[in-house]
């Protein structure tokens, strides 16, 4: 455990060695918790790993085409 001063304005420097074990790197971001009494610091989820992930957006006239489609299909389908 290492302790650390905390400033006027309420701002900390994290300990390298601790970033380094939990891997929070230069510019990343970190979430900040307030558990039973205790402030809880934890590296934030990158979402730019997502990045594409869900694919791209579609025109929307090609989104509502798509549906209509769908939906057409979905009323054949019950009507069989």
């Amino acid at each position: 455990m290492t302790a650390v001063t905390v400033s006027s304005k309420s701002q900390i420097t994290l300990p390298a060695a601790a970033c380094r074990q939990v891997g929070i790197r230069t510019h990343d971001r970190v979430l900040i918790e307030v558990r039973d009494g205790e402030i809880v610091v934890r590296a934030a989820p990158d979402l730019m790993r997502l990045k594409g992930a869900v694919g791209k957006a579609l025109p929307r006239q090609v989104e509502i085409e798509a549906a209509a489609r769908e939906a057409a299909a979905r009323i054949s389908k019950k009507r069989s």
